[in-house]
């Protein structure tokens, strides 16, 4: 499984941007796909979470509201949509894959839970 993660950029607090990350080798129905971020001197955290039906998601408290994550099983490719942009928001960001379906629960958001991972993208929010 191979993910290619892009979209990420510069840009001013309150702006947005959006995350593509494209799969090949699996397709997003066998698998659990996340958006994990790392900001300079800290842990790596999931920001947001799909499961391989589409229909369960988890986002981390810091994002609930602003980001949205979405996959489009045509393309092959989970979005992770980044409105009303923070400081705080500026890391790398990185989409991960499970090997197969696995249901969301705290497991899931340990990076420990994921196979494969693409090879970050880097967001800069300027205030």
């Amino acid at each position: 499984v191979q993910l290619q993660a892009s979209g990420g950029g510069l840009v001013q607090a309150g702006g947005s941007l959006r995350l593509s990350c494209a799969a090949s080798g699996r397709t997003l129905g066998s698998v659990t796909m996340a958006w994990f971020r790392q900001a300079p001197g800290k842990k790596r955290e999931a920001a947001a979470i799909i499961n391989w039906s589409g229909r369960n998601t988890y986002y981390a408290d810091s994002v609930k509201g602003r980001f949205t994550i979405s996959g489009d099983n045509a393309k092959n490719t989970v979005y992770l949509q980044m409105n009303s942009l923070k400081p705080e928001d500026t890391a790398v960001y990185y989409c991960a894959s499970t090997r197969r379906r696995t249901v969301l629960s705290s497991w899931t958001t340990n990076e420990y839970a994921y196979d494969y991972w693409g090879q970050g993208t880097l967001v800069t929010v300027s205030s």
